[in-house]
């Protein structure tokens, strides 16, 4: 009598020898949500605190209220840096004429004006090292790093610009109880402990 070989509950992709590409992030079957693209490496996302979800939200309310009418303000949506790189911001602003329908499942990264990482305890590395790089040498102008503070555990937003000549990212601001810039556009959110609670 010979035992029936045991199948595994899940069949994973083999990666191509030379890695995927965003091509791939949108055909392969069966790839949880919110999957990214690194390197040519598929990036599954833990699930997450309730801080990350309520600080995006504070944020896409935040900058929805002021934007103006030529940007979208837009949440865990594929940005492609180029064939072998589509990472997902955690908030994005983008130009209006980027959202050509409602089936947009991507942008381009010329098109994104401002890309947001909510530091996650699985994401820490990539959030502070390879994805700002990555936005950086994508040319992308804005990028912002939100991480969790104090005993009250509030959000911290660290504000980077493009230097052109440098192609990377200078701090231009830290903030700590309001979220308050002139760019992309005006920006004023109350990022206090309290605020956070109220949502």
């Amino acid at each position: 009598m010979t035992a029936e070989p045991v199948k595994p509950a899940h069949q994973w992709p083999v990666p191509p020898q030379d890695g995927y590409t965003v091509d791939d992030l949108f055909t392969l079957p069966g790839l949880p949500p919110h999957t990214e693209l690194i390197d040519g490496s598929l990036v599954f996302v833990s699930p997450q605190r309730d801080f990350h979800s309520i600080v995006i939200d504070m944020l896409v309310t935040g900058l929805r209220r002021t934007a103006p009418a030529e940007v979208k303000v837009r949440r865990e949506m594929t940005v492609v840096l180029d064939r072998r790189n589509g990472p997902e911001p955690d908030v994005s602003v983008v130009r209006a004429e980027a959202v050509t329908s409602r089936s947009v499942t991507r942008f381009q990264a010329a098109d994104v004006l401002l890309a947001v990482e909510v530091v996650s305890p699985d994401s820490e590395a990539r959030d502070h090292e390879s994805k700002p790089q990555k936005y950086a040498a994508a040319g992308i102008p804005h990028f912002w790093l939100v991480e969790m503070a104090g005993t009250d555990e509030h959000p911290v937003v660290r504000v980077y610009e493009l230097d052109p000549v440098t192609k990377s990212y200078a701090l231009t601001g830290i903030h700590h109880d309001r979220l308050k810039t002139g760019v992309p556009f005006t920006v004023d959110i109350d990022i206090t402990g309290e605020a956070l609670d109220a949502l």
